[in-house]
């Protein structure tokens, strides 16, 4: 049985570490120095003597892929499958925090309990909303009237359109001014609900999703009847909603006090004050953000979540793909071991034997990159999407941005860069005699 030496395993371990410092450094590395790589890159084979043999012989090992096309073909797959699955989760993640952060605004602020992680575990009394709602640095209508909203928050359940199961939807209760204070709210049917009465407006994707949401629809939660009056559009988080007059939410459910209240302000710089100026009464027990603030935290655990579930099948995935191209190359130096020989015999340098196999690689990764990228757009790019959020589902679109797609290619590219090194160095390590001997 042979038992590596300690210098053999030295350099194994060593080899491995450069492995993932290069592999991460591709990952981490923003897309402009990837641009001028391959500027320089093309510069050095057009320019230099050295580069210009290593396009000679990298020309010869990319026309031989015809006949390696089964082996090559799974190196492409497996890095199209490993840049497919790693763009569609991370546009998981950014579509649902981006929801959520258009959701909030500077010039807003929510106050919940002190101590409360959402609305959901946060119950704010009217002493509390009328002393807050009649602060200074809160805008006040025509009328003189504070725009704050009093809100209540309950989770109700709906059959879902797809498969005609239950599932959590987000009923808030609001309050008359809510109008002023979210004026991008919109409605797109029906009618707006009437304070005092048990009716609804629902949401645009609350709507799409859900069964029974429809203007004149009849929906019943906790024994009680609801009749849906009409549909909103607030291009945000709400659109996964259905609204109510928030006195009558909170007679429903018997409840003596409000899950939040939200504010809107004079100007967004009014906030500091607005704050400071709460913090300073010992008798108000509350913690006031930003919509903005809160909104981006409520999507901080889902969204860092989905992206180190993300990494990981990524990196899992990569392995086998690192693998694939690893075998790929090796075949492809074997082949073509005797002419490697003949060619270092002749005067090239070990440059461009390891940098020749090092480009054949990293293009059949690229390919691969391409392909899986351009697969995750067609398919999900802006396809919509529901998760459980603080209260009920929360409709999403996928967002395959740019910044995705580049991420993609450069773990291709990573993945490429580390399945030809080895092969590259077996290459050009290998003994001219012993090339020479290959039939």
């Amino acid at each position: 049985m042979h038992v590596m030496n300690p210098t053999s395993i030295l350099h194994v371990a060593l080899a491995m570490l450069a492995m993932v410092i290069v592999f991460m450094l591709l990952i981490l590395l923003p897309p402009w120095w990837l641009l001028a790589y391959i500027v320089l890159l093309a510069w050095w084979m057009t320019l230099t003597r050295v580069g210009q043999q290593t396009w000679s012989v990298a020309r010869v090992e990319i026309a031989t892929i015809p006949q390696r096309l089964g082996s090559s073909v799974v190196v492409v797959v497996g890095i199209a499958g490993v840049v497919g699955v790693l763009v569609t989760l991370l546009a998981i993640a950014t579509g649902f925090e981006r929801i959520l952060t258009q959701t909030g605004s500077d010039d807003t602020a929510i106050i919940l309990q002190v101590g409360a992680r959402s609305e959901t575990g946060s119950a704010v009394d009217h002493d509390t909303v009328a002393f807050v709602a009649d602060a200074p640095q809160v805008l006040r209508n025509a009328q003189n009237q504070s725009i704050a909203s009093p809100e209540q928050l309950a989770t109700v359940s709906l059959p879902k359109k797809s498969t005609g199961l239950d599932a959590s939807v987000a009923m808030r209760g609001v309050g008359e001014h809510v109008w002023e204070l979210r004026p991008r709210v919109r409605i797109i049917a029906g009618r707006k609900f009437k304070p005092g009465l048990h009716e609804l407006l629902a949401g645009k994707d609350a709507r799409e999703k859900f069964s029974g949401l429809d203007v004149g629809s009849m929906v019943t939660f906790d024994g009680q009847l609801w009749i849906v009056v009409g549909l909103f559009d607030s291009a945000d988080a709400h659109n996964s909603e259905i609204w109510g007059d928030t006195q009558v939410v909170a007679s429903a459910y018997r409840r003596g006090t409000a899950n939040s209240l939200t504010v809107r302000l004079t100007n967004a710089s009014a906030f500091d004050k607005f704050k400071a100026a709460l913090a300073r009464d010992p008798r108000l027990k509350i913690q006031i953000q930003t919509t903005r603030q809160y909104y981006s935290a409520q999507s901080e655990t889902f969204s860092r979540t989905v992206r180190v579930a993300g990494m990981t099948i990524g990196s899992i995935m990569a392995l086998g793909a690192i693998f694939g191209a690893l075998n790929t190359s090796y075949m492809a130096v074997v082949r073509r071991a005797r002419e490697i020989a003949m060619l270092r015999a002749i005067g090239f340098r070990s440059v461009p034997v390891i940098g020749s196999v090092l480009l054949e690689t990293m293009l059949l990764a690229l390919l691969g990159g391409v392909i899986g990228a351009a697969i995750a757009w067609a398919l999900f790019d802006g396809h919509t999407a529901a998760t459980l959020g603080p209260a009920g589902q929360v409709v999403f679109a996928l967002d395959v941005s740019t910044a995705l797609l580049w991420n993609g290619l450069k773990w291709a590219l990573a993945i490429g860069l580390i399945g030809g090194l080895f092969p590259a160095l077996h290459a050009a390590r290998t003994p001219i005699t012993a090339g020479l001997r290959e039939l």
